[in-house]
């Protein structure tokens, strides 16, 4: 076969300098190497295949289709092909014909361009809709980019954090930054979020989790406002078309490879700076949908291998709420994940992952549950990934629910029970003192007994991404979401929320003041429990969606962070920041190993035996040190003042925390007694001996340290 047989030029262009070999069918993907570029992609029912090539992000046709014969560019199921040339600047697409049988699960569409599974780089899908029309036909314009790897790491270095020393900032790239009020020379950028560094240093956050940042295309749902008309994206990105890309509207620059370096650049600074970077990746379905939903790549290349089909084969199996499932222990498509995740961590360097409803990774091709599941396991023992965090959201939409029993002994786990527990107790909801105390020891009732048991297992969260933010969560007792456009039926109905008294803004002094009383509350609980802190962004200065506990299709200023609202309340910005550096200076609390009954002391307040199941919701404990110190710690939870009464106490005691009266005119408590007001967090610090000053080992250069000697507000002391 001559070379003038196998290129056809579909706009009649000469086939110019690019010449075409045999090519080799591993590895899967696009393959640079000296002499060539080599692609091979798995489709086991397709017929025929072709590589189309695109001068431009702008060109609606390709400028050569090059059709790849069966006896010479195919070995097994993997079609392949060595390409020779000047390929720099150039995008490319497949097509694949095949059986349109959809009673067999086989929905092959060969006039459609179709995106290569295993892509570094995607162009085509920005923020705004196509200028032709938000139509079917806008979404074949996504084109993959023949990817240049070459960067300048700089000497960097990973983080490398124990989990111990971890603490979590959830936050959406677009949304950090993209508010006018942000200040950023790239707004909603991943050049954005690193201008924000210095900003989440002063936190001391030691790693970020960035919302989906695998390639999307926010209109691929065409949602769209039913009051106005106006489109509504998905800005979340939970529905990825290029797993192995990095999201193209989150780059600044107009060249194709501007996402891959812009991503890069941001994870090397993060490193520079001593932060991880933590991706929540989405293997769990698609943005294909279902079988009216838009063919981006892995149905039109073989859909039956690729998702879990119903036993007629026409329909999806859904344990997604998405349309579709990815069947994720087929050979083929646990092999795509493991390579996938060893891009992102060899190629993008990233510390670790939190996987999207990761149950489903445990489903069969029927979509059952297996006992132990080989994807999984493949993720926990793959070399390339020993030393990555791993953290799973440990259940689905098809009644999956595995807190606390997800398989394997590396797996981190969302902790929803630590969220409930928490906003309960601080609520006021009777006998939840028991479930409080557990959650702030790191949950030894769903950890204990798992693999190599650890409280660091947890990831202890108030509040996420999913659900009302912490300002909303005691400014609103019902959730609020008719800008959805759905009825307010979206979004979780119980919330264990509270509006203290006013639904949503209001400028009473009273509801005010006890919202950023629960506010503090729920924050000290999180940073002074055992586990992994995961932080929501924007959190620590009372950032609002208005209610709406499910803003996924909100890009707006819904979702956006107002940055004027954390100059309002630098002092809660500043809180956190205190409560994080108290955590590092003591490092009983965060330590990866259960209380051991030495170490912790239970109080009631009138210093006796805790009554577990009360009505009352107060507790305290005294926590020993390993070099002789101690903290006190004490929750009022009930809606009136307490008096605590701290047993066997021959200790000096000094205030680090009072949610209630943060100023702290009076730093020693003279006696073993000390009053609360009602919902109020106290912790007091007792020094062994040789410390220096009431903040113990703290470093001098904290700000917890510099705060804790110059505030001069009165103190009731008993």
């Amino acid at each position: 076969m001559d070379r003038a047989s196998s290129l056809h030029g579909i706009l009649n262009i000469p086939a110019g300098p690019i010449q075409m070999g045999r090519g080799e069918p591993l590895p899967l993907g696009l393959q640079d190497y000296q002499d060539g570029t080599n692609l091979a992609v798995f489709s086991r029912h397709a017929t025929s295949m072709a590589l189309l090539l695109y001068d431009s992000v702008d060109a609606a046709l390709p400028s050569l289709r090059i059709d790849l014969e069966p006896d010479r560019h195919r070995t097994g199921d993997v079609w392949h092909v060595r390409l020779h040339g000047d390929l720099q600047g150039m995008l490319y697409a497949l097509q694949a014909d095949g059986p349109g049988e959809p009673d067999q699960g086989l929905r092959f569409q060969p006039d459609r361009p179709l995106l290569e599974p295993y892509a570094a780089s995607v162009v085509g899908n920005g923020w705004s809709l196509p200028a032709t029309s938000p139509s079917e036909p806008a979404a074949w314009t996504h084109r993959c980019v023949i990817p240049d790897h070459w960067f300048d790491w700089q000497d960097e270095v990973r983080p490398r954090h124990l989990w111990n020393e971890t603490i979590i900032y959830e936050t959406h790239v677009r949304g950090l930054t993209v508010h006018p009020s942000s200040g950023a020379r790239h707004p909603g950028q991943y050049l954005g979020l690193v201008e924000k560094i210095p900003y989440l240093k002063r936190l001391g956050i030691t790693a970020v989790e960035l919302m989906p940042v695998q390639a999307f295309d926010p209109h691929a749902r065409q949602k769209r406002d039913p009051r106005t008309g106006a489109p509504m994206p998905d800005y979340w990105g939970y529905d990825p078309m290029a797993l192995f890309a990095p999201m193209p509207g989150y780059a600044s620059g107009s060249s194709p490879q501007a996402a891959v370096t812009e991503f890069k650049t941001m994870v090397r600074e993060l490193h520079r700076a001593g932060i991880e970077v933590i991706l929540d990746v989405v293997f769990n379905h698609t943005a294909e949908g279902g079988e009216d939903g838009r063919t981006y790549s892995f149905r039109g290349l073989d859909n039956a291998i690729y998702y879990i089909l119903s036993p007629d084969r026409r329909r999806y199996l859904d344990f997604t709420g998405c349309g579709n499932t990815l069947n994720c222990n087929h050979p083929v498509v646990r092999s795509m994940i493991i390579d996938c995740l060893r891009h992102w961590v060899v190629q993008m360097h990233v510390d670790g992952f939190r996987f999207d409803l990761a149950s489903i990774l445990g489903r069969d091709a029927e979509g059952n549950i297996l006992p132990n599941p080989p994807l999984l396991e493949q993720i926990a023992e793959d070399p390339l990934l020993r030393d990555v965090k791993l953290i799973a959201e440990a259940w689905d939409a098809g009644g999956a629910f595995q807190v606390g029993e997800f398989p394997g002994t590396r797996w981190a786990e969302w902790n929803c029970h630590y969220r409930d527990d928490v906003r309960r107790f601080w609520r006021g909801d009777a006998g939840m003192t028991g479930r409080f105390a557990t959650r702030l020891c790191g949950s030894a009732d769903l950890y204990h007994q798992s693999g190599n048991g650890s409280p660091i297992k947890s990831i202890n969260f108030v509040t996420c991404h999913d659900g009302f933010t912490l300002n909303d969560l005691v400014s609103y007792a019902a959730k609020h979401n008719q800008a959805n456009g759905e009825g307010n039926l979206d979004g979780l109905t119980e919330n264990y929320s509270e509006n203290n008294g006013i639904e949503g803004p209001t400028e009473d002094p009273a509801a005010e003041a006890m919202r950023l009383r629960q506010i503090k509350n729920m924050l000290a609980s999180l940073f002074l429990s055992r586990g992994v802190p995961m932080l929501l962004g924007g959190d620590e200065f009372r950032r609002t969606q208005a209610g709406n506990n499910n803003a996924y299709c909100q890009d707006n200023e819904t979702s956006w962070y107002d940055w004027t609202l954390a100059d309002r309340n630098a002092h809660l910005v500043d809180f956190v920041s205190d409560l994080i550096a108290l955590r590092k200076a003591h490092p009983v609390l965060g330590a990866d190993r259960f209380y051991r009954s030495e170490e912790i002391e239970w109080f009631g307040a009138n210093g006796g035996p805790v009554d577990w199941d009360g009505p009352d919701n107060q507790v305290g404990c005294v926590v020993h040190e390993y070099e002789g110190g101690a903290l006190c710690l004490l929750f009022n939870a009930a809606r009136a003042p307490c008096r605590f009464i701290i047993p066997s106490s021959t200790r000096r005691w000094h205030i680090a925390i009072d949610t209630a009266d943060p100023a702290l005119r009076v730093k020693e408590v003279v006696s073993g007694a000390i009053a609360l007001e009602a919902r109020a967090t106290v912790v007091l610090i007792s020094r062994s001996k040789g410390q220096d000053g009431p903040a113990g080992m703290i470093d001098e250069t904290s700000t917890w340290r510099r705060s804790c000697t110059s505030l001069q507000v009165a103190r009731r002391v008993v």
